[in-house]
């Protein structure tokens, strides 16, 4: 993986988090991304060239101007004001490179001088069994705080710990064998026919980005939220909402067109087409 700075633009060196999405189910992790960019006014310094991503191409994403910009699958905004890095991934890994890819975007983590990676992903709803309608909408996390999983801020700040992870469990323990490089017994990951419901969470993008953070010696945190595939906005804000609180960022450095509020991404315009032709009805 190569980090290519665009020409004119200086890394922020102050920046020490680093936020990025985990390509899940209803592309969560990555609608919540272009929320933080575009209401915390983050700069493209640049863009990340990995051969395990698939290759994509598009129009900028934030601005409401044709000025040329094009989107890039893995693209590098800085936000100075929260001494925050964020990555927006465009395009899903190819099939069967997600470890190299985890390998490689942790190791950029590294070299960059990261503290704290936030990662932001979605879960498939079906695989929620213990509905609490009484709270609205969860917040789960995953950190590498504490060997099980759980995190003492992430507890005050009222994200729920995400309970089935199990360090000891085979797909969990075959991530760590393979990116501390230091397992003596040889693991394998189970096929997708051997795959029990156990399996779904180690299965998963996030999960291979927690580990190599993990195996770097990064703080990492996953934040995820359960939804099914439609319109996620409402889920994006959800994530966003708790990237923030857990950065300690506070509304009045968003960009928002009234201050202190979100910023709708441009693109979102688009989103899902015009809206119908209200005659018909």
């Amino acid at each position: 993986m190569e980090f290519v700075v665009e020409e004119g633009k200086l890394v922020n060196e102050d920046c020490s988090t680093l936020v990025l999405p985990a390509l899940s189910i209803g592309n969560v992790g990555q609608l919540a991304v272009d929320l933080l960019v575009s209401s915390t006014g983050a700069e493209r310094v640049g863009y990340l060239d990995d051969p395990n991503l698939l290759p994509c191409v598009g129009n900028d994403a934030y601005g409401p101007l044709p000025c040329g910009d094009i989107a890039l699958p893995l693209e590098v905004y800085e936000s100075s004001s929260i001494a925050t890095t964020l990555a927006q991934q465009r395009s899903p890994v190819a099939k069967g490179m997600m470890i190299k890819f985890a390998e490689n975007i942790a190791d950029f983590a590294a070299s960059s001088g990261k503290k704290h990676v936030i990662v932001l992903s979605s879960l498939d709803f079906q695989r929620l069994h213990n509905l609490d309608l009484s709270r609205g909408p969860q917040v789960y996390y995953l950190s590498n705080a504490e060997s099980d999983g759980r995190d003492d801020h992430c507890e005050r700040l009222g994200f729920g710990r995400l309970r089935e992870y199990d360090s000891e469990g085979r797909c969990w323990k075959y991530l760590s064998s393979v990116f501390e490089k230091n397992s003596e017994e040889e693991l394998t990951f189970p096929s997708e026919d051997e795959l029990e419901d156990i399996d779904y969470y180690p299965s998963l993008p996030f999960a291979a980005l927690f580990s190599a953070f993990k195996a770097r010696g990064l703080k990492v945190t996953c934040l995820l939220c359960y939804c099914s595939e439609g319109d996620n906005i409402p889920e994006a804000f959800l994530l966003a909402e708790a990237a923030s609180k857990l950065t300690g960022l506070t509304p009045d450095k968003f960009h928002g067109e009234e201050g202190g509020k979100w910023r709708i991404p441009y693109s979102w315009k688009s989103m899902y087409g015009a809206p119908p032709d209200m005659s018909m009805f």
